[in-house]
């Protein structure tokens, strides 16, 4: 008989209380000040993120390859036959070839780890709806078949405050995030099918770079009814506002709010606004 675990980074800005509901193992990221290392999500906050930027951006860096072990050591302990892990982009982390490494030396563990080329809510809503197979009894080959029909329901777009987190991860050239800056352009980005970071549009001034998610969202939603998360990074009270105005758009299925894992937010900065969208077949 199968047994399935779910093993997903902390990418997904799924919240803890979900992920130990729902038992699915948590691959945190790691983020490194000068005098300090903390684990995604584990012993350091997003808005700890924030309060502290302007003193130092810290780094980014893969899970640990110990707690990778640890985890995949109890699961075999544990009894479990078959692992699914759902990733951030390979386009922008190593994470996704950092764990299919480490199971090919547990071939004891039938696995299957999949490029999300997505982040944040998108690649939560990915880990969900694995969980749900899982509850519900499907086996590995059904989930696994699955998995890609699920990936392109999905997808996600953002908008920031300021250009000067990204230009400091090296996520954007200097040259265009000083442009962009002096211009006050506010990009709407989402990823490519390579899950690489790309300019949707650009908006002048934060109100309209609110308007094109809004617009985005409408165009969405008149091909279908959709789930819908709001996103946010240092941006409460914002976020707050956008779900008010979009609450009674035709065709949203549900309507929820997800604040940034603090690793995304070191690369967002404060002020991240952003969508999850999840058409509803």
């Amino acid at each position: 008989m199968q047994k399935i675990a779910l093993i997903v980074d902390s990418a997904c800005d799924l919240s803890l209380e979900t992920l130990n509901e729902r038992n699915i193992k948590l691959l945190p990221l790691r983020i490194s000040y000068s005098d300090k290392e903390y684990k995604d999500k584990i012993d350091i906050s997003a808005d700890e993120i924030y309060n502290n930027l302007e003193k130092e951006v810290p780094k980014t860096s893969l899970p640990s390859a110990e707690i990778m072990e640890e985890i995949l050591m109890s699961l075999e302990d544990e009894g479990y036959t078959h692992v699914i892990a759902i990733t951030i982009s390979s386009g922008l982390s190593g994470t996704f070839n950092s764990i299919r490494l480490a199971l090919e030396d547990h071939p004891k563990l039938t696995s299957y780890v999949f490029d999300t080329k997505i982040l944040a809510m998108p690649e939560g809503i990915m880990a969900l709806e694995v969980s749900d197979l899982i509850n519900s009894g499907k086996s590995f080959e059904e989930i696994v078949s699955a998995i890609p029909k699920i990936r392109k329901s999905i997808s996600g777009y953002f908008t920031i405050n300021t250009l000067e987190y990204l230009k400091k991860g090296g996520r954007i050239g200097k040259i265009s995030g000083t442009i962009g800056e002096m211009l006050n352009l506010k990009p709407v980005v989402s990823v490519d099918d390579d899950g690489v970071y790309y300019t949707v549009c650009k908006a002048r001034g934060r109100k309209q770079s609110i308007l094109k998610l809004t617009n985005i969202l409408k165009d969405e939603l008149s091909l279908g009814p959709c789930k819908v998360w709001v996103l946010q990074g240092g941006a409460l009270e914002e976020a707050k506002k956008f779900m008010e105005s979009i609450k009674d758009l035709k065709n949203i299925v549900s309507l929820n709010m997800s604040q940034i894992s603090p690793a995304l937010g070191v690369h967002g900065g404060p002020g991240l606004l952003g969508l999850a969208i999840q058409k509803v077949y």
